[in-house]
């Protein structure tokens, strides 16, 4: 009889109680403990089973659970006496950042206070304990405070690992889930370096100059670079997803997979599931799903983007729409099926995301959005030169979460976009010029990077109109943009997938030291598509010239012409 299956639950005990849907990942137990590490950090995409692997940690080694060996009985773990007589044996402090989702340094704060107050509340039964001093116990009732000073605060992890080991009499482990939610809204909510200054002082007296600590682990989605909160911590083990340790622990491989859908009768569905939520790659280990999308697809029997739309991706959209010309070309290559070549530095850079290229690809590539199909090695490479990765979309489902990314950045012009795009494919150039300057109007601003004033970079806005045209044309026309053809480069051509009709867009802004008027801006695309013969290609693959449209686009600010 298949088991029941529990969406959402994060707790390894009510799983296990519950007889929920599990697969046994309690290797990583093993894995983990005799790998002998100090500090673990360990970067898996979100909803990978990261948070319910740490609350199995918790269950297993936390002096809480002592005597709750039968929540992993029937588990790999559990067939090795060594590790029975481990389980609860060791005092366990256990937080997460998970929920760390501010606007604002000051609201990320008073909820870090508010972790760390439940902490100590949890242990109340220490502080009027014997093994606490006048001095502990008025460190104790400071961090019990509504407001807690960032020098207490950045010591909380290091003095309660202390008051445990004298209590038990045994180092602590600590347990923090989800880091890097903090940096990721700071870098989006623009207060990275306070949430630096602090994290950074917070990690070193909690994982570095810690003499009470057993060991520790820490999951995120990306490796934040070591200059930005790592420096200090040279005991350090990082496991990024190019690494081969843990490689099976997080997320499920095709095995356990193809033995669920049978479990639950779907074994009909396997190719259609490989093809929908295969694709992410561990270090060496291929055909790695994601648990979310199955474990809604065996809920629910239906394909859809389950994991895609568990997050507003509000980063990744960020970095895309207000990406340079460069990084949305290179977009929209992988929207198309395409690879792209790149760098990947796995130490994320916040701060320098905007000016980085590489930088983008690699969070991509540690968000799970994007995975590795080949890569140089620094053997085959000239000295001082960085390895070239071939990225790809991660699968079908990823694809769809980024098509509808792009569809949501039209969103406050959803009308008059969508009737640009009427009109655009029924060569109407009068409701095309009403449309797309009602589409200009609105949303705009919206793709400037703020490092000028709104319309002072339009390539911004029209090469995300490029991809919104993709997303929305793609099974009747071929787009391609920026491309070789005739004597220069044109900037869109849609081709008609039958081969019955084209159109050429050019994009120029407006010069006014070479144009008088938007309308000779527009005169001066037309004729660069006559001198430049863009249509060449196009002809010679049959396409009759009067069924070729040209179109010039004009901008001046948020103004446009098309001709």
């Amino acid at each position: 009889m298949a088991r029941t299956v529990g969406i959402g639950i994060q707790d390894f005990a009510k799983v296990i109680t519950n007889e929920c849907f599990y697969v046994d990942k309690t290797e990583f137990i093993r894995e983990w403990w005799e790998g002998k590490d100090d500090v673990t950090l360990i970067t898996r995409p979100r909803r990978f089973g990261k948070t319910l692997n740490m609350s199995m940690l918790e269950h297993f080694f936390s002096v809480d659970y002592a005597g709750r060996g039968e929540l992993f009985q029937g588990l790999s773990i559990w067939e090795d006496e060594k590790y029975r007589k481990l389980q609860g044996t060791y005092p366990v402090i256990s937080l997460s950042f998970a929920n760390m989702k501010e606007r604002d340094y000051k609201t990320t704060r008073e909820k870090i206070n508010r972790i760390l107050n439940n902490l100590y509340v949890k242990y109340i039964f220490l502080r009027d304990s014997d093994v606490l001093t006048d001095t502990d116990r008025a460190f104790f009732d400071r961090v019990l405070a509504v407001e807690i000073s960032d020098s207490d605060a950045t010591l909380a992890l290091h003095q309660l690992s202390d008051y445990l080991y004298r209590y038990y009499g045994k180092k602590a482990i600590i347990l923090l889930d989800e880091y890097d939610t903090p940096m990721q809204e700071a870098y989006v909510g623009g207060y990275w370096d306070e949430i630096v200054a602090f994290t950074r002082s917070l990690f070193n007296s909690s994982f570095k100059t810690n003499p009470w600590l057993e060991r520790a682990v820490m999951t995120g989605i990306t490796r934040v670079s070591k200059e930005s909160i790592f420096s200090d911590l040279n005991n350090l083990k990082v496991v990024t997803t190019t690494s081969d340790e843990y490689a099976t622990s997080f997320g499920f491989t095709e095995e356990e997979v193809f033995a669920a859908l049978e479990e639950c009768g779907l074994s009909a569905e396997k190719e259609k599931v490989r093809h929908w939520y295969d694709g992410f790659i561990f270090g060496k280990h291929k055909d790695i799903y994601n648990p979310w999308s199955i474990i809604n697809f065996l809920d629910t029997g239906r394909f859809t983007t389950f994991w895609a739309n568990t997050s507003s991706n509000s980063l990744v959209g960020k970095l895309i729409r207000e990406g340079s010309r460069a990084v949305k070309e290179r977009f929209e290559a992988l929207l198309q099926g395409e690879t792209i070549q790149s760098p990947i530095d796995e130490q994320i850079v916040y701060n320098q995301l905007k000016g980085n290229e590489s930088a983008v690809w690699s969070l991509l590539l540690a968000g799970g959005y994007l995975k590795v199909l080949s890569h140089e090695s620094y053997t085959d490479i000239p000295e001082g030169a960085q390895p070239e990765y071939e990225l790809t979309i991660t699968n079908l489902e990823v694809k769809l979460m980024f098509r509808s990314m792009v569809r949501d950045w039209f969103k406050e012009a959803e009308t008059d976009y969508n009737d640009f795009i009427k009109a655009l494919l029924l060569g109407d150039k009068k409701a095309m010029n009403v449309y797309m300057n009602r589409v200009a109007l609105n949303i705009f601003s919206y793709f400037d990077s703020g490092k000028k004033p709104s319309g002072a970079e339009p390539e911004r806005f029209y090469h995300g109109f490029v991809l919104g045209l993709l997303v929305e044309l793609q099974s009747r026309y071929i787009i391609t943009s920026n491309r070789e053809s005739g004597f220069g480069r044109y900037d869109v051509v849609l081709e008609a997938r039958n081969q019955e009709e084209a159109m050429i867009l050019e994009f120029k802004v407006h010069d006014p030291e070479d144009e008088e008027t938007l309308k000779d801006t527009v005169q001066a695309a037309l004729q660069q598509i006559e001198e430049k013969q863009y249509a060449a290609q196009l002809l010679e693959r049959g396409i009759p010239a009067e069924r070729i449209r040209s179109y010039g686009f004009a901008f001046q600010g948020k103004k446009v012409m098309i001709g």
